[in-house]
């Protein structure tokens, strides 16, 4: 079994961190918010506070992780903000899961955030993927699908996990 670390784990994340603690996982959940913290304990999943904005504040939360999930799909604030967020953020984020345990990432290619912000979050995804020879997988299911959105994201982390 895998640590798979949650970047986003606000409800969906916490979905998934249950199923993925269900399936033998070890889960690592990121929130902005500390009073978040005790939900994602609650899902089973390690609580680690950090801010995508503040990479700094996420290198620890890296640690000993096989797998990122990213799920920004459908993160709320300002156009400027949420478009640093899926550019220049992610690729920094991305630069610095190649020095890492990191050999899989699955990037939420579908939300509510503007469609040209994701593509560019999906292009640096791949680009990550070449570049690190990383296995990457496009999450894609509709959000407000939670069945199918949770079967999707838990066929991404098999995939990226998958051997060869």
């Amino acid at each position: 079994m895998a640590r798979c670390l949650i970047i986003g784990c606000g409800c969906r994340g916490q979905m998934l961190a249950r199923a993925l603690v269900g399936q033998g996982h070890a889960v690592r959940g990121t929130t902005r918010r500390p009073e978040r913290a005790r939900e994602i304990e609650a899902a089973g999943a390690e609580s680690a506070v950090g801010d995508p904005d503040r990479l700094g504040s996420l290198v620890g939360a890296l640690d000993h992780v096989s797998v990122a999930l990213i799920l920004l799909g459908s993160a709320g604030g300002n156009e400027r903000a949420l478009a640093e967020l899926h550019g220049p953020r992610l690729q920094a984020l991305l630069t610095k899961m190649i020095d890492s345990t990191i050999h899989g990432v699955v990037y939420e290619a579908s939300g509510t955030v503007d469609p040209d912000l994701l593509e560019a979050g999906r292009s640096a995804t791949l680009a990550f993927g070449e570049r690190a020879r990383a296995r990457v997988a496009l999450l894609e299911a509709d959000p407000a699908d939670r069945e199918g959105w949770l079967e999707e994201a838990l066929s991404s982390v098999e995939a990226v996990l998958a051997p060869g």
